[in-house]
């Protein structure tokens, strides 16, 4: 039998960043009697595998699902094998595309691996991994119908997402209304005491509560995080919008994107990614704002990739922009011999082939501002009709960006 913290401690760490919880009171009362009995509250989590990526974006509830486990209850991972064929509509602005059988298995198969870096799956009985393609695949026309039966049209046109779409005349699909009802039938299956997620989320955790009284099973209380905003810093972090860090991304690659955030995702980013308190995070944001940042580049760094690997990228950092030295480690690239002639190459086609913009026209731009370098020392600025001898081993610089070319 589990030991549990008191219940007013639970709670102290619970509740930190979250964003809305429907009802508190009955929270208390669940951990109350979890606490009585040294039964586990079941903590349901629920990730469609529409792509090979986890982000960080997705550790937001992960990692309050972690200090549920932490604090002694279980774990309930929903693997969305059904609802990926799907698509939640939650929080879109246009229809989300469905995936296919093969395309939601490959997703998979890597997800796991990618979650267990934040998440317990390894100590029995901490944690249950629930496809929830066990049960839909078993779902017959006559009981999808009774499912349909129990909410309205009229409600979920009450949902925020799709009254926009409304509105803009965006097309909504019967499907998509479909979505928050397996959702809710999920809960269930698996008789969640509690269930995580995303702010957006709340109507389809809410429907979940329904479906649970519908059975005869006590409500499950419904727990959102704020949502994280990505890259950009407007919008949410999302593969589509190729504004999120994966969790199986290099470290170098980490802790490069998440010094590039805006400043004023600071406070968000520590306090959704990271454990350090209120006033530990108001300290280091406090001072200077580039400091704070390497701060957290580097505690998420140690978080997915260990503690070696954090010091590794502050100092390749320090080097190569504050003593203006080499990494450790640069990136190499390979030029074709015979793009070259009698060794030369015109800067704007290196930089166009080397990949360090995405465009010639880029590639001008950059030269004119000043921010292409090349050389022994990268000290040379190039101009609009340099041409560059190129040598194996040149290191070239674009901004931040640095590599070394090899001939090939």
């Amino acid at each position: 039998m589990p030991t549990f913290l008191p219940v007013e401690e639970q709670l102290a760490i619970i509740l930190r960043g979250a964003a809305q919880i429907e009802t508190r009171d009955e929270l208390k009362k669940k951990l109350e009697r979890s606490f009585a009995t040294g039964k586990p509250l079941r903590i349901k989590y629920g990730i469609d595998p529409t792509g090979f990526d986890v982000h960080l974006g997705h550790t937001v509830p992960l990692r309050k699902l972690r200090q549920f486990q932490e604090l002694g209850h279980t774990a309930v991972l929903i693997m969305g094998t059904a609802t990926a064929a799907v698509g939640d509509p939650s929080g879109r602005d246009a229809s989300r595309q469905g995936l296919t059988p093969e395309q939601i298995a490959n997703n998979a198969t890597t997800y796991l691996e990618q979650i267990a870096k934040v998440i317990d799956l390894k100590t029995p009985g901490r944690f249950e991994v629930r496809p929830n393609g066990d049960w839909f695949s078993k779902f017959g026309f006559t009981e999808m119908l009774r499912l349909l039966g129990t909410t309205t049209v009229q409600q979920m046109l009450e949902r925020d997402d799709f009254t926009k779409r409304i509105k803009a005349g965006t097309a909504i699909y019967l499907h998509e209304m479909l979505y928050p009802l397996m959702q809710g039938w999920d809960s269930v299956e698996i008789q969640s005491d509690v269930e995580l997620g995303g702010t957006e989320q709340l109507y389809n955790l809410m429907v979940g509560r329904d479906l649970q009284r519908g059975a005869g099973q006590e409500a499950q209380v419904c727990f959102t995080m704020p949502i994280l905003r990505g890259l950009d810093g407007v919008k949410k972090m999302g593969k589509s919008l190729n504004n999120y860090i994966g969790l199986n991304e290099p470290a170098k690659e980490m802790f490069g994107k998440t010094m590039r955030i805006p400043d004023n995702l600071m406070t968000e980013w520590f306090t959704l990614l990271t454990d350090h308190t209120t006033d530990e995070i108001n300290a280091l944001i406090a001072g200077k704002p580039n400091e704070a940042k390497k701060a957290l580049g580097a505690e998420i760094v140690r978080f997915y990739h260990g503690a070696a690997a954090a010091v590794g990228v502050l100092e390749d950092w320090r080097k190569q922009f504050e003593n203006k030295g080499d990494p450790d480690t640069i990136d190499e690239v390979t030029i074709p011999a015979d793009k070259l002639k009698d060794g030369l190459m015109a800067a704007v086609d290196l930089i166009a082939e080397t990949k360090l913009t995405a465009s010639k026209g880029e590639a001008r731009r950059k030269i004119e501002e000043g921010a292409f370098n090349y050389g022994p020392d990268r000290t040379k600025a190039a101009d609009l009709k340099a041409t560059v001898a190129v040598t194996d081993g040149l290191v070239i610089r674009l901004g931040r960006k640095i590599l070394r070319v090899r001939i090939g």
